[in-house]
Order: C-alpha cells, then structure tokens, then sequence
C-alpha cells in the first residue's frame, strides 16, 4: 500500500498499519465460523455491561460515600458526573481516531486503562482522589465505549443492525440489572472499595477476548489529519456547563464562579463550532447535525438517559433513607428497571427491523410517563406502597427497553459508511451527556427541595426528602414526554429490512 509524504499531524503512517494487518487478527477458528458476527457483538457486550455495572453501582454508592467523606450532596454527585463528562468529552477524540488509524487495538487498549484506573478508584484516599480517578477509569471506558456501537454495526449490516443493536442494549441492561444488588452486597459485606475493584476481573476478560475475536479493521477512509484544535475545545465545554448545572445553586446566582463557567462554556462552544467548520477533516462532521433525522434522534437519546439515570439517582436515596432499606435490599429493588429493560431491549431491536422507529420509541416513553406518575403517587414513605413503587421501576424499564434499541438504531442508519465512527460517537455524547444532566439536575432539584445549608440528606426528614423526591419525579416526567413528542415528529420513518432485488 503506497503512502504519500505524511504532514506533522498526519495518522496515514497509523491508517497504512492498520489496514497492512498490523493490528492482530482473529482466531481463524472463531472467524470461519457463520455466526462470528455474533461472536462479535457478544464480545463488544461485555465492554457494554461491564461500562454499565459501574455506572449503576457507583449509583448505590453514594448514599454511602456522603457518609464515609462527611461531603456534601452536589460533591459526591461529581463521583459519577465526572466519570460521565470525562467519557462524553473524550469518545469524540477516541473515535474519530478510530475512523483513522482502526478499532481494534483503541478498544483493546481501553479495557487496560479502565482496569488501572479501577484499581486506583479503590486506594483513593479521599474525595478528590477518587474523582480523580474515576476521570482516570472513564478515559478508558471511552475507548470501549466509542467503537463499541460502529464495531456491531460493521459486523452485522443494515439488515441485523436492530438486532445487533438490541443485543447491546440488553447487556447494558444486564449490567445496570446487576450494578445495584452487586454494589449493596459488596457495601454491606466487603466495604466501598470493592465496588471498583471487581471491575479487574470482567476488564481482563473484556480485553483477552476482544485480541482473540475482533475483526481487524478495514477500508477506513482517506483522511490524513487529525482536529486537535476542536478536542481542545470540547472538553472544557462541556465540563463548564456541567459544573454550572450541578454546582449553581451551591455557588448562588450571582457567583463569579458560575458566570465565569457559563462565559468559558459559550466561548469554547462556539470556537468548537467555528473550528469544525474550516477543520477539514472535522472531529465532529456538523452536516450530520443537520440531518433532521440525527438531530432530532439525539435530542430524544439526550432526553431519555437523563429520565432514566436520574431515576438511578434519586431512588437509592429514597430507599435508603426514607424506607431505611439497607444497600443490599435497595440494589436488589433498584435492580428490577434495567432488568426489564435487558428483556424488552431485544423486542425494541427487532420492532425497529420490522417497523422502524417511530412506533416502538413513542410509545416506549408513553409508558415510561405512566411508570414515573406511579412512582410519583406512591413514593410516600409508607411500607404499603413498597410493592407499586417497585412495579413503577418496572413499568419505567420496559418502556426504556421499547426506546433505547429503536432510537439508536434510527440514529446510525443516517450516517454514511465511512462517519460510523463519528455518528457512534455522537450517539455515545449525547447519551452520557444525558446521563450526567440527569444525575446533576436531579441532583440539584434535591438538594434545593431539601432546603437549608447543608446540601444532604442526612438527619433529614422522612416526609421532607419524600416532598422533595416528587419534585425531581415531576422533572424527569417532563423530560420524558419532550423525548416522547420528538420521537413523534422525528423524520426519516423507515424500516430497516428493504426488499432486495
């Protein structure tokens, strides 16, 4: 393969040894096989659920760590915002480095650095050291994270995509299903430490399988540099307006902090936006911006994570201190929304194969509203109404699983070949965006609730934080039915499956 006198920034050197074989193909016993495809999306779905045992567990977790750090509400909350911003702010990087030089060795690469920082997490001698690290972890999981999404969608085709698709979200399922019981029973038996140290095994695994079974990469497209400039600018972007959401009523209207985070957040965005637009070959490409069909889509993959991981958030609170459920019962409770999620992922995956996506995620958010109005009515503190607060979790997971598949298939099937990597990428921002939107804004909407100055719910009373749970149930409802009406309007109606000639 011949190569042309590369520029100081160019990754052609990294593209010609990539697609020359350098990186390590797969055991040809696996490849010759008819289904590899499907060895293939299972091997990417332990990265997916392992991702997703951490984030459901450090969940369960903070209730015990505003105990163990004596810290405030909106500081232990950066336990999981800071692991979520990292992430968003570097998947972009990491794949559209993947459309350049191969994913293979990224995705393989990023299970070790996930295991260090793991490992770390657990030492950490307090707060800030854990945040620290846990920035450290989420480095390694956007490099899982960011090819996980094209690597399906390139092994199974336009025909299987859903399917694919689906498979994934039920082992994110699967994940966030175990997260919870797993995090309460290492709480209550092993100590905090260990909520982070279990994820050395699973990442050994992840990243042995993935040398072993990923394809190597092939036919990446022709683009010779990389846009440094825009990854410069979209990290202290979005960790501005982040720090706004989840530290502004801490820091007061009028702070010189949150001006000066609100003026640093518009002037990055807009050179981000203004560097994209002459970059050549662009970090994020803003024509798929304009596609309605992706817009619209991410919009909606914004909203829904946002509902679902503040769920995440507020109920072990609720749980633990207002019907004093201990972590382990609390996990175990917590544990049946994403269960139902993983059932109804696989059916929300082949609904958009048969139909597309419109019906499937309208309806999935319709019955997400009806799940959040019985936690609404029900979450009242009394042992009774135990039983229909776990069913409104359930009602909440099943209409995520009719969403979540659906929606993300639709987003990709926008993007041509060779932007995979970028629209994957996008779909991964948009949704850990969400989720760290969800966490700070409900997070925020608590602590507010809960009045006073300590910003905790500790020694506080049963019906305040049940007064104060509904409030932040209100906003997620809200949050739900803007994903439901955009999944109304969205454009493009289509079914995956075309007849061929």
């Amino acid at each position: 393969m011949t190569d042309t006198s590369p520029g100081p920034l160019s990754f052609r050197a990294l593209r010609a040894a990539a697609l020359e074989g350098r990186e390590p193909p797969p055991a040809q016993a696996i490849a010759r096989l008819a289904s590899y495809r499907w060895f293939v999306v299972g091997t990417v779905c332990i990265g997916s659920c392992m991702g997703q045992i951490d984030a459901s567990m450090t969940q369960v977790l903070l209730p015990r760590l505003e105990v163990e750090f004596g810290a405030r509400l909106s500081s232990v909350s950066w336990v999981a915002v800071a692991y979520l911003l990292a992430m968003a702010s570097f998947m972009p990087i990491f794949g559209r480095l993947a459309d350049m030089v191969g994913r293979k060795l990224l995705y393989t690469g990023g299970f070790l650095l996930f295991i260090l920082g793991s490992g770390l997490c657990g030492f950490a001698p307090n707060l800030p050291t854990l945040i620290l690290f846990r920035v450290l972890q989420a480095i390694g999981a956007a490099l899982i994270t960011s090819n996980s999404i094209a690597i399906i969608v390139m092994a199974t085709g336009s025909k299987e995509r859903g399917r694919g698709l689906g498979l994934q979200s039920a082992a994110q399922a699967i994940g966030l299903g175990a997260g919870p019981a797993l995090g309460g029973l290492i709480l209550d038996t092993l100590g905090w430490h260990w909520a982070f140290w279990v994820n050395v095994p699973i990442g050994l695994m992840g990243a042995i399988l993935g040398w072993f079974i990923l394809p190597q990469t092939k036919a990446l497209p022709d683009t010779g540099r990389f846009d440094w400039r825009g990854a410069i600018l979209i990290a202290p972007a979005l960790t501005a307006f982040v720090a706004v959401l989840n530290q502004g009523h801490t820091w007061g209207p009028t702070s010189p902090l949150l001006i000066g985070c609100l003026l640093l957040g518009i002037v990055c965005v807009t050179l981000f936006v203004r560097a994209e637009r002459r970059a050549a070959s662009p970090l994020l490409d803003l024509k798929l911006l304009a596609k309605g069909a992706f817009l619209l889509g991410n919009a909606a993959n914004f909203l829904s994570y946002a509902a679902l991981f503040g769920v995440f958030f507020l109920i072990p609170f609720a749980l633990v201190r207002v019907y004093q459920d201990s972590a382990l019962v609390a996990g175990l409770r917590l544990s049946i929304l994403p269960v139902m999620l993983g059932l109804l992922a696989p059916v929300g995956g082949a609904l958009y194969d048969r139909f597309g996506a419109r019906a499937p995620t309208s309806f999935g958010m319709l019955v997400c509203i009806a799940g959040l109005g019985l936690l609404y009515v029900f979450l009242d503190g009394s042992a009774g109404s135990l039983p229909v607060v776990t069913l409104a979790l359930a009602v909440i997971g099943i209409g995520q699983g009719l969403f979540i598949s659906p929606n993300s298939s639709a987003i990709m099937a926008t993007a041509p070949p060779e932007e995979t990597g970028q629209a994957g990428s996008v779909l991964n921002v948009m949704r850990f965006l969400g989720i760290s939107a969800g966490i700070a804004g409900a997070s925020t909407l608590l602590s507010l609730s809960l009045g006073g100055d300590s910003g905790s719910t500790l020694d506080v009373a049963a019906p305040v934080l049940v007064s104060a749970s509904r409030n932040v149930i209100v906003l997620l409802g809200c949050l739900t039915a803007l994903a439901g009406a955009i999944s109304l309007i969205r454009p493009g109606h289509r079914r995956a499956r075309k007849p061929t000639g």
